[in-house]
């Protein structure tokens, strides 16, 4: 299985291609594209839409993972981020890709197993879960790779019925277990 993963942004979007075979994790590449604040919002969508274009073309992902939006104070910040995350999701459908968003509590829990992590330690946890001596610089670019192991992770433990909850609370639910599994369950 081989994610794209994209942590958006309007002046810098990270992002990271990871390949799972069997048990391991590799980085194809990963990166971060820099906007210049002197261009126009709708130059830097896009850019943004042809070099991540370019990532899909030469290393042909089977699904793309995107940080979903969080609230923002600031009103203009938060339209466009959302426009630059319209851009990806119109690539990812222009791809025939499928898409999953993660919700950025959701990335820092299945990377750190803390919801509130510091991006020191998701970029800590990142470098360790791949195999790579120091963490890629700068964080949006450990973020992209978080989202697209968490991507990995999630859809993994999404073919098991239900995870062991190891004496946390919360974990799975039943409502989760038979919408992600119809065919298990006897009406």
């Amino acid at each position: 299985m081989v994610v794209l993963g994209i942590d958006p942004g309007s002046l810098n979007t990270g992002y990271g291609v990871i390949r799972h075979d069997s048990r391991f994790f590799s980085v194809l590449v990963c990166g971060v594209i820099r906007l210049h604040s002197s261009k126009s919002h709708p130059e830097r969508i896009g850019q943004i839409y042809r070099e991540l274009e370019q990532v899909i073309v030469d290393f042909k992902p089977e699904r793309v993972a995107l940080e979903t939006a969080f609230l923002s104070r600031n009103v203009q910040s938060a339209l466009k981020l959302g426009q630059v995350r319209g851009a990806v999701i119109a690539l990812a459908m222009n791809s025939h890709l499928s898409l999953r968003e993660y919700a950025p509590r959701e990335v820092k829990s299945a990377i750190t197993g803390r919801g509130a992590a510091s991006k020191e330690q998701v970029a800590f946890m990142v470098a360790r879960m791949l195999g790579i001596a120091e963490p890629p610089k700068p964080y949006d670019v450990t973020d992209a790779l978080g989202i697209a192991l968490c991507d990995l992770l999630r859809g993994e433990s999404r073919q098991s019925p239900l995870p062991e909850r190891k004496g946390r609370k919360g974990g799975a639910s039943w409502s989760q277990f038979v919408s992600a599994s119809p065919d298990k369950v006897i009406r």
